[in-house]
């Protein structure tokens, strides 16, 4: 009991965005408060995207979909992330538009701080962990492909718009070197355990970890660092990435796999449903790890049966817990 005491009062960290993280502190939230979350500001598209180019606000869906994952109540998660439908010309402005959004966007424009928009929202829903925009300036995502071209914005990588049979060798942000919010530093330097992913590779995990102040402190933080593979590999972004593949391209843009635990799923029995049936489960490959920095290899069934191209909340949080 004291052990389980000791855990819950743990501080976690938790690195990402997009709807990994979200199932992650979902299932996090039965066991500690303790968390902190630390979302990628690199969105460009959908409702994020149209409020930051018209009102000039840090991209809010990554921290409102933050925020519903850590409400107790439902119900009150479900309207945080309603979605308004676009039906008629007449009401073209705010369709695809998710509330959370509206709600914080509202804030931001009467007080022109977004870390008080987010502690409204927070307080509105009784939500009391911290939640962080990765930085403090609005960054663009960029990449090169493995043929040699460019490609811009975190839409334009989320949407493929890079043919086959070419995938991504780097991305890199601009600004490269992002203003970061002390708060940020002070957690990650005081952390007890450190979380990347899961969640899409290189537009959700990497964006955050490659800002230099994170990255350093990331280094410098002497704790348990652990590192979930995703379930299944994204078409073209990851396409027939092994987990040896993952730990290459962290190292390439990390010069360092920063993780000394990596959860990985070990049911692969469900059958990928048709419609994704471009996903692949992610195989271990043959690993060269370095001698120096050799990761414990975790595997569990962590599979959401009922979608089996993510992570179950509950099972990925208890295999977290029986691991730190």
């Amino acid at each position: 009991m004291a052990n389980e005491k000791i855990k819950r009062d743990l501080k976690i960290v938790c690195l990402g965005g997009g709807i990994g993280t979200s199932v992650l502190i979902h299932g996090l939230k039965k066991y500690t408060s303790n968390i902190t979350v630390v979302t990628s500001m690199a969105d460009d598209g959908g409702s994020s995207g149209r409020l930051r180019k018209a009102y000039n606000i840090m991209p809010p869906g990554d921290l409102i979909s933050c925020i519903a994952a850590l409400v107790q109540n439902e119900d009150l998660a479900s309207l945080l992330t309603y979605r308004f439908p676009g039906l008629s010309r007449e009401n073209k402005a705010i369709d695809g538009h998710k509330l959370g959004n509206i709600i914080m966007l509202a804030e931001f424009l009467r007080t022109k701080d977004i870390y008080k928009a987010l502690e409204v929202t927070k307080r509105m829903f009784g939500v009391k962990a911290d939640i962080f925009p990765a930085s403090d300036d609005r960054v663009h995502l960029s990449a090169v492909t493995k043929d040699g071209r460019r490609v811009h914005g975190e839409t334009a990588l989320d949407l493929v718009r890079y043919a086959e049979p070419y995938g991504l060798r780097k991305i890199y942000i601009t600004p490269k070197n992002p203003k970061v919010n002390q708060k940020v530093i002070d957690n990650l330097l005081h952390a007890d355990v450190i979380i990347s992913g899961p969640g899409d590779f290189y537009t959700n995990q990497l964006p955050v970890l490659i800002i230099p102040r994170i990255r350093k402190a990331l280094l410098e933080r002497q704790c348990r660092k652990i590192f979930i593979l995703n379930i299944a590999n994204k078409p073209f972004e990851t396409k027939d990435f092994s987990l040896e593949d993952f730990l290459s391209a962290m190292r390439e843009h990390l010069d360092v796999f920063p993780f000394d635990t990596i959860i990985k799923n070990s049911n692969t029995s469900i059958k990928i449903p048709r419609k994704y049936k471009r996903y692949k489960y992610i195989e271990i490959g043959t690993l060269a790890i370095n001698k120096q920095h050799n990761p414990k290899i975790i595997l569990k069934d962590v599979i959401n049966k009922d979608f089996p191209i993510y992570h179950d909340s509950d099972k990925l949080a208890k295999a977290i817990m029986e691991n730190i």
